[in-house]
C-alpha cells in the first residue's frame, strides 16, 4: 500500500549533480558525502540538513568495485543484513535494523517495486541488475509516515542514470569464474530540452555450486545453480517549455534460474532434489510523469502514474517432491500488479521552509494457480484471484533555521479498503554545533506494514493454509539518536548513532489442532535496538578508507528469544588507492558474527542454531588505458572462505573475473 513515486521527479532533478559523485555513507561529509540526499524528504536536502541514517552508493563506487547485482551493492551497509539463498538469481532478503524482511520499502525512481503476489509481502531483490542505477540511498528507520506500508525498518531508493551531453555509447564484456560472461551496452545523451538514456544489460552465471555435499545422498551428484539474467531499461525526459516537464522510465527484466530445491519425500526431513527446479521471472516496472513549476519554481507539481507486473512461474519436475503420493505438481504462475495515481506538490512557502503535499490511488491484484487441493494422489490446481485498494494524502515540513538547526515533520493518512484508516508520523530534528561543527540528530516515527492479498485472501488447501480477511496491519514505533564529528578540514569524519524499534501485532501463522491449518492472526510482537558507527578518512589525496560497524541486539517477545538471521556484528572496512593516474585499487573487507539460524536439512527438528561467523576480502582494480577504454579485474573472497548464509547454502568461493569497457 506503499508511496514512494515521489521521489521519481526530485531525483531527476539532481540527477545530474549527484552522477558526479563518488560513494558515500551517512556522515562522511567533506571526504566521501555526497551533497544532496533526496529520500529522507522526497526533496533534494544537503546532507548536512539530514537527520536520517542514509548510505548512497553511487555509480561510481558500483563501477569502481564492479558491483552487478544490487544484492551485492548492499552487503557492506550498516545496519543490513542481505541472506542469499546461493549465488546470483538465489531469493534474497534484506533485514534493516533487526526487523523482518518484508519491512524495507523497495522503490526504482520513485516506483514502488514490491510484488503484490508474495505471500508474506518480502521483496526479493535476486533479479536487480546495477549497469544502469545512478545511486542507491538506504534510508534506515520507521519511514511510513512519508512512504506508507512496508517501510517500518527503511526505504531503499534506486535511481537509474539519466541522459545528458553530446550522445554517449558504452559497452562492456567481461568474463570470470563459475561459467560468468556478462555483456552491457547503453545510449545516452541529451540535445536542446530533450534528455534519454537506454540500457541493455546481461548477467549469466552458469555453474554456482549452492548445495553444501554433506546434504547430498551417497554418490549423489551435485547439481550447480545455472542464472541467466536479461534487463532492458529507458528513461526519457522532454522540457515542453519552462514551465512544463514530462518524464518517463521503463525497466523489464527476464530472468531464468535453475536451481536444487527440497525433497520432502522422507518427510519432514528433507533432502536435495535429484531434478533441478526451473524458475522464470518477468519484471516490467513504468512511471509517466508532468512536472508543472509555478511562480519561478516555487511551486511545483508532480502528477505521476506507475504500472508493476510480475510474472513469475515455478516447476518443479520430482515426482516426489509436492506430495507423498508420488506425484508431479504441475508448473504453477503467479501475477501481482500495482497501478497506482499521485501527486506531489513541493512549495518554498518561505526562506528556509519547504512544504510537501501529495495525494495518492493505489490498486493491488494478485493471480495465481499455486493453490488447490490433493486429490487421488495428485494435486489439483485452483486458479485464485484477489484485489485490494489504498488511499493516501500526507503533508511534510522541512525547515532550516540560520543552517544551523534542521526539522522535518511528516504526518501521513491512509484509508485502506481492507483494514481501513490508519496514521502515521515521523519528527527528525538535526542541529550543528558552533565551532566544533558536531552534528547532533534524531528521529522518532510510527511505521506500518499492511496485511498483504496472500494473508487476506488466498486460501491453499493442499497445505493448510487459510487466510484471515480480519487481518490489521503490523505496527511499529521506533527512534534513534547519534552524533557526527569531522576533523582536520573534514579529512577525518567518526560518528555513532543509536536506534531502537517496537512492532507489534505481527502476522504470524497459528495452528489450528482441531482443523489441521494454519490460520494467519496478528499475534506476534518484536523489540529491535542497535549501535550503527563510522570513521572515514582521506589519509592522502590518493588513499582514502572507511568503516562501519553495527551492533544489533533482537528479541522475540513471544519467545523471548533473538530473531532468525540478525547477526549481532557487523564490521565492513573499504579502501581506495588511486597510484597512478589512471589506475584505481580498490578493497572490501566484510566480517558478520555468528547468528541465529535454521539448518535446511532438519528444520522441522532442530529449529534454532548458532550459524558460524565469516569474513570476506574482495579486491579490484580499474585502468583507464585512454578516455575511451577501461580495462578491469577484481578478485572475489580473496582467501576461498567457506561459508553459508542462510545455513543450507553455500555461498560463492574464490572467483576471478576481468573485462573491457568502451566508450565514444
Amino acid at each position: 500500500m506503499g508511496v514512494g513515486k515521489n521521489l521519481s521527479g526530485a531525483a531527476l532533478a539532481v540527477g545530474a549533480l549527484l552522477a558526479q559523485q563518488a560513494h558515500a555513507q551517512d556522515g562522511s561529509q567533506a571526504v566521501t558525502l555526497p551533497p544532496v540526499v533526496v529520500s529522507a524528504t522526497t526533496v533534494p536536502t544537503p546532507a548536512s540538513a539530514v537527520a536520517s541514517s542514509v548510505t548512497v552508493i553511487t555509480g561510481q563506487e558500483l563501477q569502481r568495485e564492479q558491483i552487478r547485482t544490487i544484492p551485492d551493492a548492499l552487503r557492506m551497509v550498516p545496519g543490513l543484513n542481505v541472506v542469499q539463498t546461493g549465488g546470483p538469481g538465489g531469493q534474497t532478503a534484506v533485514f534493516m535494523r533487526g526487523t523482518n524482511s518484508n519491512h524495507v520499502k523497495v522503490l526504482l525512481d520513485g516506483i514502488d517495486i514490491g510484488d503484490p503476489s508474495t505471500p508474506n509481502g518480502a521483496f526479493d531483490f535476486a533479479h536487480l541488475l546495477t549497469g544502469d542505477i545512478e545511486r542507491i540511498e538506504v534510508l534506515r528507520g520507521p519511514q511510513s509516515g512519508l512512504y506508507g506500508s512496508d517501510a517500518l525498518g527503511g526505504v531503499i531508493s534506486i535511481v537509474t542514470k539519466k541522459g545528458k551531453g553530446p550522445p554517449k555509447l558504452s559497452t562492456r564484456v567481461e568474463g570470470g569464474s563459475f561459467g560468468t560472461f556478462n555483456q552491457a551496452a547503453s545510449l545516452s545523451g541529451s540535445q536542446d530540452r530533450f534528455n534519454y538514456a537506454f540500457n541493455a544489460l546481461h548477467f549469466r552465471s552458469t555453474e554456482n555450486p549452492v548445495t553444501p555435499l554433506d546434504l547430498l545422498a551417497p554418490g549423489e551428484r551435485r547439481n550447480n545453480d545455472f542464472y541467466d539474467n536479461w534487463t532492458y531499461s529507458a528513461k526519457l525526459g522532454a522540457d515542453l517549455s519552462d514551465a512544463l516537464t514530462l518524464n518517463a522510465v521503463a525497466r523489464y527484466t527476464d530472468a531464468h534460474l535453475r536451481f536444487t530445491g527440497d525433497d520432502y519425500v522422507n518427510f519432514p526431513t528433507p533432502a536435495p532434489e535429484a531434478m533441478q527446479d526451473r524458475q522464470v521471472n518477468h519484471k516490467l516496472f513504468t512511471r509517466g510523469e508532468a512536472v508543472w513549476s509555478l511562480f519561478d519554481g516555487k511551486l511545483k507539481n508532480y502528477f505521476g502514474v506507475d504500472y508493476v507486473n510480475h510474472w513469475n512461474w515455478n516447476f518443479d519436475p520430482n515426482s516426489d517432491s509436492f506430495t507423498p503420493f508420488g506425484s508431479v505438481a504441475p508448473p504453477n504462475t503467479s501475477v501481482g500488479e500495482r497501478l497506482q495515481y499521485d501527486w506531489r506538490s513541493v512549495a518554498k512557502v518561505l526562506p528556509g521552509q519547504t512544504l510537501v503535499l501529495g495525494l495518492q490511488h493505489e490498486t493491488q491484484k494478485l493471480r495465481t494457480d499455486s493453490t488447490g487441493s490433493v486429490i487421488g494422489g495428485v494435486f489439483v490446481p485452483v486458479e485464485t484471484y484477489a484485489q485490494n485498494t489504498n488511499k493516501a494524502a500526507y503533508a511534510e515540513l522541512q525547515s532550516d533555521f540560520a543552517e544551523r538547526f534542521f526539522l522535518v515533520s511528516n504526518i501521513r493518512y491512509d484509508d485502506n479498503a481492507s483494514f481501513g484508516p490508519h496514521t502515521t508520523w515521523r519528527v527528525a530534528p538535526a542541529v550543528i554545533v558552533p565551532g566544533t561543527e558536531t552534528k547532533l540528530k534524531g528521529s522518532y516515527g510510527t511505521g506500518f506494514k499492511a496485511p498483504t492479498l496472500t494473508e487476506l485472501y488466498v486460501n491453499n488447501p493442499s497445505i493448510g493454509q487459510v487466510a484471515n480477511p480480519d487481518l490489521r496491519p503490523e505496527i511499529s514505533k521506533g527512534y534513534d539518536f547519534g552524533f557526527e564529528q569531522p576533523l582536520f578540514n573534514g579529512r577525518l569524519r567518526f560518528g555513532a548513532t543509536y536506534f531502537h524499534n517496537e512492532i507489534s501485532d505481527l502476522i504470524v501463522t497459528q495452528f489450528n489442532p482441531a482443523t489441521f491449518t494454519f490460520v494467519y492472526k496478528n499475534i506476534g510482537s518484536a523489540e529491535t535496538h542497535g549501535i550503527e558507527a563510522f570513521a572515514a578518512a582521506a589519509l592522502t589525496d590518493q588513499l582514502k578508507v572507511r568503516a562501519d560497524y553495527t551492533w544489533t541486539a533482537t528479541r522475540d517477545n513471544t519467545t523471548g528469544l533473538g530473531l532468525l538471521r540478525r547477526p549481532a556484528h557487523k564490521l565492513s572496512v573499504s579502501t581506495v588507492w588511486t597510484p597512478l593516474d589512471g589506475l584505481t585499487l580498490s578493497s572490501t573487507v566484510l566480517y558478520v558474527s555468528s547468528w541465529v539460524d535454521v539448518n535446511r536439512d532438519t528444520a522441522v527438528f532442530i529449529p534454532r542454531l548458532d550459524a558460524p561467523p565469516y569474513t570476506t576480502v574482495n579486491v579490484a582494480a580499474n585502468y583507464e588505458v585512454n578516455p575511451h577504454l577501461t580495462v578491469f579485474a577484481q578478485a572475489d573472497n580473496l582467501f576461498d572462505r567457506h561459508y553459508q548464509n542462510p545455513i543450507g547454502f553455500e555461498r560463492p568461493r574464490f572467483g576471478v573475473f576481468g573485462g573491457v569497457r568502451l566508450t565514444n
